[in-house]
């Protein structure tokens, strides 16, 4: 990298958003140096993700902060680190993880949990964390623009904590690919491999066929899941779905009946895993209810909006049926994300089929207006 910018503010076009559903604005921004434990990444490729979509509506007005950089899921190079940083160095290529790993905290010592107490996910969260304050400002410096889930990657030029950064070797994914492994891919397959551990042989439902959902429909074929049922309301998702391997289609706008009901006709009285990848608290509870009594597990994926809460009775889970939550796949993004990207070559996950989609920076706009539409899985934009 250019050692000329090396403690300089660099000025660099971003994709902006000023209000809740506007348009983003490409401008130039001013991006500072990074602080210490801090790294100044070029961006090489970004996609926008169903949770950056969320951001740009305003789906949740406690989580609104404009104007600001959106976007979490990317691949690129680093241009600078702050003092203090010894695992990345200028010319490293590296992907953002929007859920980080500081390796210091009581939760990333545990074997037991991917929770970080200090660098986790946290949409509230604007501003760094060692001095409270903005990396990015307008081009007159005058205002400052606020961070998005640790990452900001809607930018040529970003500022992020270390413990969210993760150096990758180029030789083993693609840049292109590595960036699906920031979120979508790790999110889905890991919700597959690591909170459900779906066994060879067993049955699967999921519920939302976006890239997250069918990256847990790869993920479950790749464990040799005999059946994997798709639902979603979107009938131009079952050719997709079959590529990435689910069995059987369900489309809840064409039935009668509940879709929990028809999924325990279908498996003799439900499956052994469901996934909900909407968001919905009622497709939650008909997840749930679309598991086998005695052992049935459901993994919530989906983000959903507060303050709503899980649709279910508590004697419900009398019966042997268990609920659990799964961010970032329970993957420890630092530390394992490296390993899982070969695991991803071993297991044969379908990476260039999810990038449906490739435009230039220039066209961030069209690219959310597909992902809206429902006509992308991941539009990959690239500088």
């Amino acid at each position: 990298m250019n050692s000329a910018t090396n403690g300089k503010v660099i000025t660099c076009k971003a994709a902006v958003a000023h209000g809740p559903g506007k348009a983003l604005v490409i401008e130039e921004v001013v991006v500072d140096p990074p602080n210490r434990m801090e790294v100044r990444i070029k961006i090489l490729f970004t996609s926008i993700c169903h949770s950056d979509l969320g951001a740009w509506i305003g789906t949740n007005e406690a989580q609104r902060a404009y104007p600001r950089i959106l976007g979490h899921e990317a691949s690129g190079i680093v241009e600078s680190v702050g003092e203090g940083v010894v695992d990345v160095e200028a010319g490293d290529y590296v992907v953002p993880i929007f859920h980080g790993e500081c390796g210091d905290c009581v939760f990333c010592k545990s074997e037991k949990t991917n929770v970080c107490e200090n660098f986790g996910i946290n949409p509230m969260k604007k501003v760094m964390a060692s001095d409270g304050k903005c990396r990015f400002w307008s081009k007159d410096g005058n205002c400052p623009i606020f961070h998005f889930l640790n990452t900001s990657t809607f930018t040529e030029y970003t500022v992020m904590d270390c413990a969210c950064v993760v150096k990758i070797d180029p030789t083993i994914l693609s840049l292109k690919q590595m960036a699906l492994l920031s979120c979508c891919i790790s999110t889905g397959v890991g919700a597959a491999w690591n909170s459900a551990d779906v066994k060879a042989g067993s049955t699967v439902a999921v519920f939302g066929l976006g890239s997250v959902g069918l990256a847990v429909v790869d993920g479950a074929r790749a464990r040799g899941a005999a059946r994997i049922i798709g639902v979603d309301v979107n009938p131009d998702k079952l050719a997709k779905g079959h590529t990435f391997g689910i069995t059987d289609f369900i489309n809840p706008l064409s039935l009668d009946t509940p879709v929990y009901e028809k999924i325990g006709e279908m498996t003799g009285g439900g499956v052994d895993y469901s996934f909900e990848c909407v968001g919905c608290p009622d497709v939650l509870r008909q997840a749930f209810l679309s598991t086998h009594l005695g052992w049935g597990l459901t993994v919530l994926v989906g983000v959903h909006s507060t303050p709503k809460l899980v649709p279910l009775h508590p004697m419900e889970l009398f019966y042997g049926r268990k609920i659990i939550g799964s961010t970032f796949g329970d993957f420890k993004g630092k530390s394992q994300l490296l390993y899982f990207a070969k695991d991803c070559i071993t297991a044969g996950i379908k990476l260039d089929e999810f990038i449906t989609h490739e435009m230039s920076f220039e066209k961030i706009n069209e690219a959310l207006q597909l992902l809206v539409d429902g006509k992308s899985l991941r539009c990959l934009l690239y500088f």
